[in-house]
């Protein structure tokens, strides 16, 4: 069985999430002893939050990510959709266990019919299914298929928030075996990192869905459009075109663009002549474009910049090399474009060691992607500690590439006032900027631009190469496409 929004819709095969519990036992039994039986995983699924102390739902469920909620990793694990479920895994057989909420009586009044046990079987593939009154019912039957011994239960420290994620511990009769909150969660996440082919299939069609909503907003944006309007017509091709729900995106003109994630007073502005709009979409890419159509020389410099940057580390990223360089490559060739365009000067080398790249990259080259938008896995393995330098200190993992990886390559340059003053006033960072020319940056903003990439040993697949890239492919699309964007709308 398969999960879909429609029949024109991408179809998720539940064969993807057979195939990660499959993964996820084949790495445990590396950690057991095979003659000793009774070693389960336990996850807890995500429960549905209501509006504050109302009796409504808050938004649409979805399982939710690592840092809220357990929702996400049971979801990798067993695909199910529906709230107040419960997972295990016998690591000896494979068997697996779904244990979904028994339901009032007067649910199927005001949501609709109550699903059996072979209703859940037939959609999830799961081995057993067993319903569960407040946690009831699950320890009873682990127990009476295996006698447990331990219990895998999942504890995760996100290094980017520096949240904490505990393990449940109100399932009835939990208390009285042996747990372990060590073993699970670097398994899983590693497993999260390197895709299979089956999760690229649903990362190739999240960024197709993406890349037409993308296309969109360039054959509308004109002068006087606000950007909750762009935001609008974002969800609009996203859900109705590929029924991609759950997204979140920030439209942000040229002023906002310079504080990354610009949040206080969205949307509440009008795009204008010459301006640069950044799209943020918390779906699969970020990219900029201009509302006009048309590149000032100062937006091509910039631009320009960055995407010479973006192109070079697609090219040189590759199964072997560690992120951290790709970063610092990113890093010389911006430098190299603004000390071409007159805002720096002295030796690329020299500023690469004193920092001079984070006054205009302060964040991360990229980071992993796949349900969540920065995924796991950025500091384990092969990572190198997180760095205390500015910029390096921002990335999102430092591991060497390895094939079917998922990353973001996404350099940027931005003008950010508190960083230029702070820069300014520095003699070991001032003696290297041509304070009169980068003034005239003032107020810029930034450009980013991101590609989505599959890691592989014969060149890189990237999710968004049928997007126009250079200055004169945006100008031409725009062109061709908003004749008339001064007009009525």
């Amino acid at each position: 069985m398969s999960f879909s929004r429609g029949p024109h819709t991408f179809q998720v095969s539940t064969n993807l999430f057979e195939l990660n519990r499959q993964r996820l036992v084949t790495q445990l039994l590396k950690k057991f002893d095979q003659n000793i039986k009774g070693n389960y995983v336990l996850l807890e699924g995500g429960c549905e939050n209501t509006r504050y102390n109302t009796d409504a739902d808050e938004i649409a469920f979805r399982q939710t990510r690592y840092n809220t909620d357990f929702g996400i990793l049971f979801f990798w694990t067993f695909g199910v959709h529906e709230p107040g479920c419960y997972g295990a895994i016998d690591i000896n057989s494979g068997k697996s266990f779904l244990f979904p909420p028994k339901l009032a009586p007067d649910y199927a009044i005001w949501d609709g019919k109550i699903q059996n046990e072979k209703w859940f079987l037939n959609k999830y593939k799961v081995d057993q299914v067993v319903f569960h009154e407040n946690g009831s019912k699950i320890i009873e039957t682990l127990n009476a298929f295996n006698p447990i011994n331990k219990l895998l239960l999942l504890r995760a420290e996100n290094t980017d928030s520096g949240l904490v994620l505990e393990p449940p511990t109100k399932i009835p009769g939990l208390d009285k075996f042996e747990t372990d909150t060590k073993i699970l969660y670097p398994i899983i996440a590693e497993l999260r990192v390197i895709k299979t082919d089956l999760e690229i299939e649903v990362l190739k069609y999240a960024s197709k869905c993406a890349n037409e909503a993308h296309k969109e907003l360039m054959r509308h944006v004109k002068p006087n459009m606000f950007e909750y309007q762009m935001e609008s017509l974002f969800r609009h091709i996203s859900y109705y075109g590929g029924g991609c729900r759950h997204l979140g995106i920030l439209v942000l003109q040229q002023r906002d663009v310079m504080l990354l994630f610009y949040i206080m007073d969205m949307l509440e502005h009008q795009m204008t002549a010459n301006l640069m709009m950044g799209i943020f979409a918390f779906l699969i890419w970020d990219r900029n474009i201009i509302v006009m159509g048309k590149f000032t020389e100062k937006q091509k410099l910039i631009y320009n910049a960055v995407y010479r940057a973006n192109r070079t580390v697609l090219k040189e990223a590759k199964p072997g090399i560690r992120w951290t360089e790709m970063h610092l490559l990113a890093e010389k060739i911006i430098l190299e474009d603004l000390q071409a365009g007159g805002l720096l000067i002295g030796k690329i080398e020299e500023m690469l060691k004193k920092r001079v790249g984070a006054i205009f990259m302060p964040h991360g080259l990229g980071h992993f992607m796949g349900l969540d938008i920065h995924d796991v896995g950025g500091y384990l393995g092969d990572a190198l500690p997180r760095s205390d330098k500015p910029g390096l200190k921002s990335l999102r993992t430092t591991r060497i590439l390895k094939e079917k990886m998922c990353i973001t390559i996404e350099p940027g340059c931005y003008f950010i006032d508190t960083l230029l003053d702070k820069a300014f006033a520095d003699p070991e960072l001032s003696k290297y900027l041509v304070k009169e020319k980068i003034e005239e940056f003032r107020g810029f903003g930034g450009v980013r631009i991101e590609d989505d990439i599959i890691i592989l040993v014969n060149g890189n697949l990237n999710m968004n190469a049928e997007l126009p890239r250079t200055v004169e492919e945006i100008e031409e699309f725009m062109s061709l496409n908003n004749k008339n964007c001064c007009g009525k709308q």
